[in-house]
């Protein structure tokens, strides 16, 4: 009988499991504002870059542009974020952080500084750093190539 392929050694299962533990400690950290990594993301992208469109804000997430719209609608709906129509492209909408929304990244910033810490908990400080730069690493320039 041939032998299965070594799944639990594989970089694709690893990433997969850890990106499962980030999500689930993310999750519960910040369970008190119902929000998601990425509409978290999503929010900071914008109080760093307030009125981008929403491809370019996708693209700076690196986020899906056709699966970016639903999430902007969900943080409009908890008016976190407001869109309005760019004056040069009516079909462009333009995205701000909301004073409401700030003031829920402010509150939520001392728990997602707790799931960066319990993510990499059992690294030690040079492992961490190792971890970070092989992380940016592989995901330099994903853009350019699937």
């Amino acid at each position: 009988m041939a032998k299965s392929f070594d799944f639990e050694h594989a970089p694709g299962h690893l990433i997969r499991r850890a990106h499962q533990r980030s999500v689930a400690i993310f999750m519960e950290e910040t369970s008190d504002f119902d929000i998601t990594p990425v509409q978290f993301a999503i929010l900071n992208a914008l109080i760093d870059q307030p009125g981008e469109d929403q491809i370019t804000l996708a693209g700076r997430v690196a986020f899906d542009a056709a699966t970016s719209g639903s999430v902007i609608g969900r943080l409009e709906a908890k008016g976190w974020i407001r869109r309005e129509p760019d004056a040069g492209d009516k079909r462009r909408k333009l995205l701000w952080v909301t004073p409401e929304g700030e003031r829920a990244v402010q509150q939520m910033k001392r728990a997602v500084r707790k799931v960066q810490a319990r993510i990499v908990e059992r690294l030690d400080a040079q492992e961490h750093q190792q971890l970070i730069a092989l992380l940016r690493k592989l995901v330099a320039n994903s853009d350019a190539s699937p």
